[in-house]
């Protein structure tokens, strides 16, 4: 005669475990799978923005008239060079793509990318506190410097580059991950550097695997690709005092 299972709705605990463990897995995977969904869906709103030419009516005294929107368009290699060479775009500046036993960084064909220092901010939840972006509580995170740093799995860290940056007022960046960080489900986040913006770069780094991940400091660690548009901005960030001019460390959250 078959025993019957103990435990509640007729699963031993040996099963209910093992159900557990899917459970949580299949949670995360699908975490994960938003994750890239959402870049991936950020990437092409922006390819679409950026390439699309559309035309303006203006309305005056009863006259419609039409003109050309006005356009961005990517910078090449050779621009990036000038801006950074003669008007102090990027410091430092790498003239060239730097690989062979780091993940690679400085000048590409369309783009710059750019290295993370050796400053890393943890978070944990160590101290039960809230993420509250009105009032950010500094025992978050744990503070590290060190040449490379674990991420917890599900975990996220802040860091800054090596690179100061000087944003023209024509100039608008966007930054994507590498391709080496990618695809160890190490996503970079980072904010558009608007026009006149200038500081060291605060990075925002997620790690979306179950697994610890390693992040290594003084190498590549995301692209900035710079789109200047044909007419320059009315109002730029330095014009309005922006709270995040002149970073100099990582930076948080600030009203």
């Amino acid at each position: 005669m078959e025993q019957k299972k103990g435990g509640c709705g007729g699963f031993s605990f040996e099963e209910k475990t093992v159900v557990s463990a899917r459970t949580a897995h299949g949670l995360a995977a699908r975490g994960r799978a938003w994750a890239i969904s959402i870049v991936y869906l950020v990437a092409i709103f922006v390819r679409l923005i950026f390439e699309m030419e559309s035309k303006a009516t203006i309305f005056s005294g009863g006259e419609t008239q039409f003109r050309k929107g006005r356009r961005m368009s990517i910078q090449s290699d050779r621009w990036i060079r000038e801006q950074a060479t003669q008007h102090g775009m990027i410091e430092p500046f790498s003239e060239k793509q730097v690989a062979g036993g780091v993940i690679s960084y400085g000048l590409s064909s369309y783009g710059y990318d750019l290295r993370v220092s050796d400053e890393f901010k943890i978070f944990t939840n160590v101290n039960s506190a809230i993420i509250d972006p009105k009032s950010f509580d500094e025992r978050s995170f744990v503070s590290v410097q060190a040449e490379s740093v674990i991420i917890p799995p599900n975990s996220f860290a802040l860091a800054r580059s090596v690179e100061y940056f000087r944003i023209p007022r024509d100039v608008l960046t966007i930054c994507v991950g590498k391709s080496t960080y990618a695809r160890c489900g190490i996503i970079v986040n980072v904010t558009p550097f608007e026009p006149e913006w200038e500081g060291f770069v605060t990075l925002e780094i997620s790690n979306t695997t179950p697994l610890p991940a390693k992040v290594y400091a003084n190498e590549g660690l995301c692209q900035i690709l710079f789109f200047r548009s044909d007419e320059a901005c009315e109002i730029s960030y330095a014009d309005r005092k922006g709270k995040y001019q002149k970073q100099q460390g990582i930076m948080l959250p600030r009203l």
